[in-house]
């Protein structure tokens, strides 16, 4: 049946919204799909979510726990890795609201998502506390025990290969050092969850159509949406990886939800 939520991970490798794809042939799609839209990404967020997509990406930056400015003359260094992040929406939160000291790399496969986060930190007076670099989440450049944090929003869903990228993550990350995942995730609230289903399949590709003048690309991110595991399933990915002290809250009902754990 279309839209059940898979349970392995590999399952979602071949599932392109409801549309089972060939082996390799998922990530050109979701390539394409962002190429569309990253002009008006954005703002279809706030139109998409009624702006809750600023509250709860708030929330994960409180949860990272960010190191504040201090009296020292050489203020601790402090290095995240910001994956999908494109548009520069979690990494700005990051250096904005961490000590000087704070910096970032926003790192995403898609080009068009990137040229915007790069106008955008240029414009916000950020560009030098925030690296852009180009690449697949599936096999990151960078050394082990590199970052002191990971984070993904609304991203993880279109990696093909979310064990792969997990296994990265952990990598990346030094001892100590936590994972953090925003995204869509499973209602758990009765009559909410039926609002949500309505709004979400039928509104928000009509939305994306008015908006960005096409409503294929956002047909397939409502659809990801559906396909995308629940939170304890994704927990379980996560504590697979080799991530420890695993754990999930729920924002709004769980329409979206924040997955953490540590690399100890």
């Amino acid at each position: 049946m279309t839209g059940v939520r898979t349970k392995k991970p590999d399952e979602m490798e071949t599932a392109f919204g409801f549309t089972n794809v060939g082996s390799g042939e998922k990530q050109p799609l979701v390539d394409d799909v962002f190429h569309k839209v990253a002009d008006r990404y954005d703002v279809m967020n706030d139109l998409m979510s009624a702006g809750m997509h600023r509250l709860w990406k708030d929330a994960m930056i409180t949860t990272l726990s960010l190191p504040g400015n201090s009296n020292s003359k050489t203020p601790r260094k402090w290095h995240s890795i910001d994956v999908a992040g494109g548009t520069g929406d979690i990494a700005f939160r990051i250096v904005e609201r961490g000590g000087s000291g704070v910096s970032t790399t926003v790192y995403d496969i898609n080009s068009s998502m990137l040229d915007v986060g790069r106008e955008r930190a240029i414009k916000r007076g950020l560009a030098d506390r925030l690296e852009f670099v180009e690449g697949n989440a599936e096999k990151l450049p960078f050394d082990n025990n590199t970052f002191d944090a990971y984070t993904i929003a609304f991203g993880i869903r279109n990696i093909p290969r979310i064990d792969n990228a997990l296994e990265e993550a952990f990598r990346v990350l030094k001892p100590g050092s936590r994972f953090l995942c925003l995204e869509f995730s499973e209602v758990d609230v009765p009559i909410l969850d039926k609002i949500y289903e309505k709004w979400s399949m039928n509104a928000i590709p009509q939305i994306g159509k008015v908006v960005t003048g096409e409503s294929e690309p956002y047909q397939y991110l409502v659809e990801s949406i559906r396909k995308f595991p629940n939170q304890n399933n994704f927990a379980n990915m996560i504590h697979k990886a080799g991530f420890s002290n695993v754990n999930y809250q729920n924002f709004t009902g769980g329409v979206v939800a924040l997955h953490c754990g540590w690399k100890l």
